[in-house]
């Protein structure tokens, strides 16, 4: 064994051995929490008496809350605590969330920072959400919802849409949540704009024709049997190309709740181009028409009736919306239906 000396200085630790192997361990969860408390007090302006002490307070819940779910949801977004751009989204939203200690808007910015901390380069994908870290806490509650419905009917598609079952849970649970919130007021839309969450125009949209469009198997009129045989299909009986109608057991209707289903489904394999062609327009040339569908909707669910009446009378039938407006929409929509898809089948 070789002579080893060794001089240290104050405040310092020494490690003495013939061979040392020291491991690096990324930052630990309570490491996180004082790296993100410590930047919020070196950034936030001084308050005094009461107001500091709230402050201090919804700071550390709000982080307290992110760490939880950071936790849960992307343990790796640790590693992130030390990037000075995710250090600067987290202290947006303990600065957002001291100021107003409004819990719903903390659970938004939550989900949408801890999203960001999945995205480890820089790509358009992170940098939308850095910027619905800072545009979400100018909206009201209102508008969230807004934003929500726009971006449910609008942009997604409900997979669990093909029975009046699936309908009935589709309007009660992906859309009935944030009916209630909406408003009348122009104002609210017309700020929704302002804020770049998305652009009014002249054209505008029903939500009858969303849903026709969408779901025309839903909403089908059925057709005799007279009229599938006038259609001289050339496939084999044993194919399910149709059921009972939804809407009148003593007719039929095409097995597939829209066009995708038609072209792609396993059950339309054996059909044929030409005959994929003729059930696409069976499925629509018996859809019910616009009108038609907005009543249904009108009778059988009472949310709507007040959907249809707020749709129609402002902006929201006009507006579309932007990249953050879509980010803010998903992550709303995410947080009050528990619906887990990804933001980047929009934003790519």
């Amino acid at each position: 064994m070789t002579k080893q000396t060794q001089k240290t200085g104050d405040n310092s630790i020494n490690v003495q051995a013939e061979n040392i192997t020291i491991e690096q361990k990324g930052l630990t969860y309570a490491e996180v929490k004082d790296i993100a408390l410590d930047v919020f007090k070196a950034n936030f302006y001084h308050l005094v008496g009461v107001a500091e002490e709230t402050v201090k307070k919804r700071a550390e819940e709000i982080t307290e809350q992110f760490i939880n779910e950071l936790k849960q949801r992307n343990p790796d977004g640790l590693k992130q605590a030390e990037d000075p751009d995710f250090q600067y989204s987290l202290f947006s939203i303990q600065k957002d969330y001291a100021k107003t200690g409004d819990q719903e808007l903390g659970n938004l910015l939550v989900d949408i920072l801890v999203e960001r901390s999945k995205e480890k380069q820089r790509n358009i994908l992170q940098i939308v959400l850095n910027e619905s870290l800072k545009v979400a806490p100018k909206l009201t509650k209102d508008q969230l919802s807004a934003l929500s419905i726009i971006f449910i009917l609008k942009y997604t598609r409900f997979l669990g849409m093909n029975s009046l079952d699936g309908l009935k849970f589709y309007v009660e649970n992906r859309l009935s949540p944030f009916i209630h919130e909406l408003t009348e007021s122009e104002t609210c839309y017309q700020h929704l704009s302002f804020a770049g969450c998305g652009a009014i125009s002249i054209g505008s949209v029903k939500i009858g024709k969303i849903f026709r469009e969408h779901y025309p198997g839903i909403f089908s009129k059925g057709f005799s049997k007279e009229e599938i045989e006038k259609q001289k299909f050339e496939f084999e009986s044993s194919v399910k190309a149709f059921v009972p109608c939804l809407h009148a057991n003593d007719l039929s209707q095409v097995n597939a709740m829209d066009e995708d289903a038609i072209r792609n489904g396993a059950q339309f394999s054996l059909v044929g181009e030409n005959g994929k062609n003729k059930l696409v327009s069976l499925l629509k040339d018996k859809a019910m028409s616009e009108n038609e569908i907005e009543d249904y909707l009108k009778t059988n669910f009472k949310p709507m009736d007040n959907l249809l009446k707020i749709w129609n009378k402002t902006s929201m039938k006009n507006m579309s919306l932007s990249s953050v407006g879509i980010a803010i929409g998903h992550a709303n929509s995410r947080r009050v239906t528990g619906d887990n898809s990804h933001l980047s089948i929009w934003i790519k």
